[in-house]
């Protein structure tokens, strides 16, 4: 199966979710693969804006399947309240996807990353201090929750896990 593959220079604003958009409608799947809801795309449909900040931009798109994959972050107040919003709006997020290995924002990681960057002082870096940093070190050192871990009732313990 072939595939189009839309990867920026690490910047923002290349146009990237615009580029999603016009695509789209040629593809099955658009899928977010890496980051969280600290970016954002801007998709205008008719006289229509819509600002995403964790859903891929190919939830807007009739007939395309979005996939939330396993190297984004997820903010779960940020995913529920981007697809109330946009089902009172009548978009039908019903085909949404979301990898059981995404990683979970947990409240703590917005803390940790604030009083971090505050710690820095003048050699701070920046961040949005929505716990993107943070939850993505929990990743890498294989802690934290995983959106799997929400819905399977049989997952074995934390401590099982080698993760106490």
């Amino acid at each position: 199966m072939p595939g189009v593959v839309i990867v920026g220079a690490q910047w923002g604003d290349e146009g990237k979710g615009k580029a999603t958009d016009v695509l789209g409608s040629r593809v099955d799947y658009v899928v977010k693969f890496n980051g969280g809801n600290n970016a954002g795309h801007t998709v205008v449909i008719g006289d229509q804006k819509f600002a995403l900040h964790l859903l891929p931009s190919g939830i807007l798109t009739p007939g395309v399947t979005p996939v939330i994959g396993n190297g984004v972050v997820v903010d779960i107040s940020v995913l529920f309240g981007e697809i109330d919003a946009l089902i009172e709006r009548g978009v039908d997020p019903s085909k949404l996807l979301i990898s059981n290995a995404a990683h979970i924002i947990a409240p703590y990681a917005r803390t940790l990353d604030n009083v971090t960057e505050r710690f820095l002082g003048k050699r701070k870096i920046g961040t949005t201090g929505r716990g993107i940093g943070p939850a993505y070190a929990d990743k890498i050192n294989r802690l934290g929750l995983r959106m799997g871990d929400l819905f399977d009732e049989q997952a074995p313990a934390r401590q099982d896990r080698g993760l106490s």
